[in-house]
């Protein structure tokens, strides 16, 4: 299943806070993990939420969430393959869901939470499992942790640039390490399409990870 592609208000606000943004203050800080579900990025909360955007390097496979030019969170992503590439150019976040499933086959009803949609039809940023080249159908994996923390950060509305490179890939981009799901196993799928997993994932667990 792992090739399956995959105004803020003052709650909003509380959301972010209550990840424990507010202590973090190095986004560039390198976090050593054999798999994603290991990395937890720091974040600094944005002065201004109507002044984040997003900034995605296709080749590096990082994401940033930058306010102004200060990068508040930075984490590798996996992005698509040549095939069925994730595309490029100026985008807005279209809509969110938390607790989003895919809806068509194969594979209806696997988890595709912290979904951000961001071109029609259906190509959006959300958790999935990371390898570190190009690997999805189009969609940007993030790793759990770095996924509910960027989806609390932005807003539907939030700018985001796709482009091959980004100006941070050389030195904020180098600092971020090198996650691989590859070698984890499939979690059974009566597991991922039941409630549980879905709990588990709000709960920043999946499976045995």
């Amino acid at each position: 299943m792992r090739n399956i592609h995959s105004v803020l208000s003052l709650l909003s606000l509380s959301a972010v806070a209550g990840l424990g943004l507010a202590s973090c203050s190095s986004p560039g800080t390198s976090t050593a993990g054999r798999n994603s579900f290991s990395f937890d990025p720091p974040a600094k909360p944005p002065s201004n939420p109507g002044n984040v955007t997003l900034k995605l390097s296709t080749s590096a496979q990082r994401l940033y969430v930058v306010e102004g030019n200060e990068v508040l969170l930075a984490t590798p992503v996996c992005v698509g393959v040549a095939s069925t590439p994730t595309p490029k150019g100026h985008f807005r976040i279209r809509s969110k869901n938390e607790t989003r499933r895919r809806q068509s086959q194969p594979g209806a009803g696997y988890p595709m939470p912290y979904w951000l949609e961001f071109y029609s039809p259906a190509y959006g940023m959300h958790w999935g499992f990371v390898k570190p080249y190009p690997a999805t159908h189009g969609c940007v994996r993030m790793p759990l942790k770095a996924a509910r923390k960027v989806f609390h950060m932005v807003h539907v509305g939030t700018p985001l640039h796709v482009a091959s490179s980004q100006p941070w890939d050389e030195t904020i981009g180098k600092t971020l390490p090198v996650l691989d799901d590859s070698s984890l196993p499939d979690p059974p799928n009566s597991y991922m399409l039941s409630t549980r997993a879905m709990q588990d994932i709000k709960q920043g667990n999946l499976w045995n990870f």
